[in-house]
């Protein structure tokens, strides 16, 4: 019971923002991961950069914002992984197409 109350009183815990912020947060990275079963040719390029610029920035803010924010911490990490994965499926797809064209047209 400690152990709740401790959580429920915490500067991090479940009567604040710095809680229910990277819980909802994390609707990006399931998305993103939920996306890769997608074809590489819908990826959103512009789109995709500014999810990673946007999940870097804000690993940094859950770094050094006090109280230390681990759980915005995972939950950008694990997006930026997701959105870097989609960023390569897409480079890989354009050199897929572009090793095609100089073949067919070879």
């Amino acid at each position: 019971m400690n152990i709740l109350r401790s959580f429920w009183n915490s500067p991090t815990g479940l009567k604040t923002t710095h809680f229910w912020g990277p819980t909802f947060n994390w609707s990006l990275p399931l998305a993103a991961a939920m996306d890769t079963k997608k074809p590489p040719e819908s990826i959103s390029v512009n789109m995709t950069t500014v999810m990673c610029v946007y999940s870097a920035l804000f690993m940094r803010f859950a770094w050094v914002v006090r109280p230390r924010n681990p759980h915005l911490l995972i939950c950008h990490v694990s997006n930026e992984t997701v959105q870097l994965y989609q960023l390569s499926r897409w480079l890989r797809a354009q050199r897929s197409l572009e090793m095609k064209k100089e073949e067919g047209g070879a």
